[in-house]
């Protein structure tokens, strides 16, 4: 017979223990010359989010950094597959992808994460799982007119016409971020001073010294 929600819990109270190897994340840094950590790029879809990851990965890359994007849309095809929009979905969409990150920053790697991630309470979870702990938040900011005019996936065209229910921005709220690390208005900046203000942020923050 299933096991319930509660005994599930309870075995894994008694039971799993994490296991400590040998080797560290400072031994990882330090071995990589650079620190690890989880920049996080939150905004409406369209607002330039995937584009300034991937950029700014490709000029870590060059300088010699150990790096990887998780992007929203790529992950919903493998590990999130089975989630939808909802606001329960979307809780747990972002626990997953916190958790993986939590691994990626343990192996030295440096983590760029896309998500629109539109919930407030949602982004402080993050923020506190990781405890401030080479922890950046980015916001990308976009108006929703602009996004809409952008719309690369015709997504907003598919919410306003009803095919795509609980959509940000359209049928399902954005709360801006009230203390972001760095803000980044995308109808303002161009993409090459977009990346330049990410690298400038992780230079300032120190994580290119081990």
């Amino acid at each position: 017979m299933a096991e319930s929600a509660f005994e599930a819990e309870m075995i894994k109270k008694n039971h799993v223990v994490w296991h400590n190897g040998y080797i560290t994340r400072e031994d990882r840094n330090r071995l990589n010359g650079h620190k690890s950590g989880l920049v996080w790029f939150t905004g409406l879809s369209a607002s330039g989010k995937s584009t300034i990851a991937h950029l700014v990965e490709k000029e870590l890359h060059r300088m010699g950094v150990r790096t990887y994007v998780l992007d929203g849309d790529n992950v919903r095809h493998g590990i999130n597959s089975n989630l939808g929009f909802s606001r329960e979905d979307r809780k747990e969409n972002l626990r997953r992808i916190v958790e993986l990150s939590k691994l990626f920053v343990d192996a030295g790697v440096l983590v760029l994460a896309a998500f629109i991630s539109p919930y407030r309470a949602d982004r402080e979870y993050i923020r506190d799982r990781f405890q401030s702990d080479n922890y950046l938040e980015i916001y990308v900011k976009c108006s929703i007119n602009e996004c809409e005019r952008r719309d690369p996936k015709g997504n907003y065209r598919k919410a306003r016409e009803g095919i795509i229910k609980n959509y940000t921005g359209v049928s399902s709220p954005y709360e801006e971020p009230e203390s972001p690390d760095l803000v980044i208005d995308t109808e303002k900046e161009d993409i090459e001073t977009s990346v330049k203000m990410v690298l400038s942020l992780l230079d300032n923050k120190k994580f290119f010294i081990p």
